[in-house]
């Protein structure tokens, strides 16, 4: 990007802003632009810690004081641990947690090679069957396994009604973490040093040995980081155990039933603390294996290409085959158990399913809901992360100010949706809380949406922002242009694909997330998410396919909208790419 665009395009802004002007005119105008982006970062240091860091505060002070306000110690914890059950229940979901990484880390591997490493056909297509789970929520996997291996499954020989309990947990967690670890992966084996490969082979390393000695160490860091991740989502969801779980009981589940079934918001409390510390770990993890990661491309690097290899494509493209046929054999059950009057034993196409109103769960409105909670969060939190990125990344401020907006900014990584959504209860729910007003209102649904999803939004933002050469507000301060009119006029269509990226995301996380807002809803506010749960619990369970399918599918609709509407949005705005080198 070179200084010609960069003047020209800031210049354009603002055709009057070279000629001469009074010095002290542009030293008001300088200090006006700092106060403004100075006062943005308070603005949004205050917003944070409001939303975020009082209600991790309130959950902490619900787990360690007594109901008076006094200093309960350990005693809390030492209840909670001398309880019979709560052991084997703590060893029962850090087991199923583990298993699930240790099976879903290989099988995303597998298919992240295949579409990395190999020259198989169609590799958007398996790539995009590959990130389906995204766009459904936790529950899905759940309804679709008890169509599959339930008293009535089409597969209950296998299984033997075995699937409430710790293989039905398994098996649904595999579903729902697989696209997470695969974004990781695919990311590590991005890229390669050709230069390693070619001496590989010039030295007649075999497949397998060019694989263990080259591929592996190289992306050993994504392998850690997704087993990592995996971990940490299988112990914090409760969509799956809550449905498949049975009597095999876990940590998320509990601190659901302690909060909702019996009210004791101070054992819900220490339950969301003791989850909060594999996630807490995990992001220590995480983030000491990016500071020993190093580059795996120099600048006297060769990027490799893979080259047509029949017997090893072949074993890569069954293996993609196997993957993606059992992602979507468990889509097509959950959309076909809600097409049919009553499965399996008549299977007569219907909409019955559809008729929400006359269901448990809270109807049509609950998906009204979603789609209002879903545009309020792609919208506030697209504009909120992006600028909040902005003011970081592009403008000066306090010397504490930043360091504290960006560990504020990276925290909701480390937190679950369920612990997030319990100290949002505690908090805004309390009577002297002077924002109480909010509390079972669709914005403290959107705003406790945008906290949870911060973390990932705002690294994108910062990357799309990386990339911009700091010459535009150089030029800007220079051309004594405000630093608002060039984020709007420059930065923004520059980063205009990020933009939609980032809108995307926060909409379909919206529409499918549960456990951020399963304790944050009224009868008015009730989403499509929590309906699924709802309609279950009633034994609704093809109703309950039929709106995860609803949520799937316009999920689906709204990115490939966005997808569509988004190109020629970006074509138009970033058109001067198409300029002198075309």
């Amino acid at each position: 990007m070179n200084s010609s665009v960069s003047t020209t395009a800031i210049t354009g802004m603002d055709n009057n802003a070279e000629r001469a002007a009074p010095t002290e005119a542009a030293s008001r105008q300088i200090d006006g632009s700092q106060l403004l982006t100075s006062g943005l970062k308070w603005l949004l240091l205050a917003a944070l810690i409001v939303a975020l860091g009082c209600p991790l505060l309130f959950i902490l002070g619900q787990a360690v004081l007594t109901p008076e306000g006094a200093w309960a110690g350990t005693q809390p914890f030492a209840r909670l641990f001398s309880n019979i059950n709560f052991l084997p229940m703590l060893g029962r979901s850090l087991w199923v947690s583990f298993v699930t990484a240790a099976v879903t880390v290989p099988l995303a591997y597998v298919f992240a090679y295949a579409l990395q490493r190999t020259c198989i056909p169609l590799k958007g297509m398996w790539r995009g069957v590959g990130l389906l789970p995204l766009l459904a929520p936790s529950l899905l996997p759940g309804i679709a396994l008890i169509y599959l291996f339930g008293n009535q499954g089409l597969f209950k020989e296998l299984m033997s009604g075995g699937i409430y309990g710790f293989w039905g947990i398994l098996l649904g967690e595999v579903f729902y973490t697989f696209p997470h670890a695969l974004m990781i992966l695919l990311s590590a084996l991005s890229q390669a040093d050709g230069r390693l490969y070619d001496a590989a082979n010039a030295m007649g390393a075999s497949r397998w040995r060019t694989f263990t000695s080259v591929t592996l160490p190289a992306t050993r860091y994504g392998i850690f980081g997704a087993f990592c991740l995996v971990f940490t989502l299988t112990i914090t969801d409760f969509g799956v155990p809550k449905i498949t779980g049975g009597a095999y009981s876990v940590l998320a589940v509990e601190a659901y039933k302690a909060v909702v079934g019996q009210q004791q918001f101070g054992r819900g409390a220490l339950i969301g603390l003791l989850l909060l510390v594999p996630a807490v770990l995990t992001f220590a993890v995480d983030a000491w294996l990016q500071r020993r990661q190093r580059a795996q491309m120099s600048s006297r690097s060769e990027a490799y290409v893979p080259r047509p290899d029949r017997r090893r494509d072949g074993f890569n493209l069954f293996a993609v085959l196997l993957i993606s046929a059992a992602i979507l054999l468990m889509i097509a059950v959950a959309m076909g158990a809600s097409l049919v009057k009553l499965w399996p034993y008549n299977l007569q196409l219907t909409l019955q399913h559809y008729d929400f109103d006359n269901m448990d769960g809270g109807g049509w409105l609950a998906y009204w809901n979603s789609l209002k909670l879903a545009c309020g969060t792609s919208v506030v939190g697209t504009i909120v992360i992006f600028t909040g990125a902005w003011l970081m990344e592009k403008t000066r401020g306090q010397a504490l100010l930043s360091p504290l907006l960006r560990f504020l900014c990276f925290l909701p990584m480390a937190v679950p949706g369920l612990v997030l959504g319990l100290g949002s209860l505690l908090f805004f729910n309390h009577p002297a809380n002077p924002f109480n007003f909010l509390y079972g209102t669709m914005a403290l649904l959107v705003v406790c949406s945008v906290v949870h999803f911060y973390t990932t939004a705002h690294l994108t933002a910062v990357t799309a922002l990386k990339q911009l050469d700091p010459e535009f507000e150089a030029a800007s301060l220079s051309l004594k242009v405000p630093l608002l009119k060039t984020f709007l006029r420059v930065t923004v269509p520059l980063c205009l694909p990020s933009l939609l990226e980032i809108f995307r995301y926060l909409f379909v996380s919206s529409m499918t997330t549960v456990s951020a807002v399963i304790f944050l809803y009224r009868p008015d506010t009730v989403l499509a998410s929590v309906a699924v749960l709802n309609m279950d619990d009633a034994g609704d369970v093809g109703p309950a396919a039929a709106m995860s399918t609803l949520i799937l599918l316009t999920s689906a609709a709204a990115s490939l909208l966005m997808h569509v509407a988004g190109s020629g949005w970006v074509s138009r705005a970033q058109a001067w790419r198409r300029g002198r080198g075309h």
